[in-house]
């Protein structure tokens, strides 16, 4: 049985992922930071729920300990929205700096601490977003969130060159404008449909494929 660890799985797309995987036979190692919320629904001995913080090493190394064998995918799912600051003026600095923190710096920690239990054909999923691509970045505003997803490609990209060698694969996803709470009621795209696509995404996958930055249907992003 493949083995998966999802962050920030108690809600939203983090939730659904779970789900799906759990369908497709996964073993599902789901990370929540204070709510269990709708995980507490789930029913299933394949799923192991995990109280932790991204930012913090010893919860990450807990996490670890208590898996079992190799992982073979590890979804970097967790992140926080900004201000939705509409002017330079607005940016609350110290709010910007934790969503860096959290979207940018924290997955690398992730996958720093959960490497060794990597191995060939394991694959790292870093949730970016559209808003990360510098080439789309037509309105600004956003500003906090956008860098973030834009730090968080280029720490991918530098990865994959290191990571190749040992033959595990980055796979960096927009999941689409999705109805979540992060999203609001106005989003196109259901979790559902989403992560469906991602799942196909995450599925047809492989080394050579890596670095890729693609949209949850499969189409590819400029950077």
């Amino acid at each position: 049985m493949k083995s998966v660890v999802v962050t920030g799985a108690n809600r939203g797309i983090g939730l659904e992922l779970v789900k799906q995987l759990l369908d497709s036979g996964y073993r599902v190692y789901a990370t929540y930071r204070s709510e269990k919320g709708g995980l507490e629904d789930i029913t299933n001995q394949n799923l192991s729920l995990h109280k932790m913080d991204v930012r913090d090493s010893a919860g990450i190394e807990e996490l670890s300990n208590s898996i079992e064998g190799k992982i073979d995918l590890l979804v970097n799912n967790a992140g926080v929205a900004d201000g939705r600051w509409q002017s330079i003026s607005e940016i609350d600095m110290q709010h910007a700096l934790e969503v860096i923190e959290i979207n940018s710096i924290a997955p690398v920690l992730i996958t720093q601490k959960l490497l060794n239990q990597m191995s060939d054909d394991s694959t790292i999923v870093m949730m970016s977003s559209l808003m990360g691509s510098i080439s789309d970045c037509m309105s600004g505003r956003s500003y906090a969130y956008r860098a973030s997803k834009t730090a968080l490609n280029m720490f991918s990209i530098a990865m994959k060159n290191e990571l190749q060698q040992s033959g595990i694969s980055i796979l960096i996803l927009h999941p689409g404008w999705v109805a979540t709470d992060m999203g609001g009621p106005n989003a196109t795209v259901s979790p559902e449909q989403s992560v469906s696509g991602m799942i196909e995404r995450i599925d047809e996958h492989n080394l050579s494929m890596s670095g890729r930055y693609v949209q949850y249907d499969g189409t590819p992003i400029e950077w």
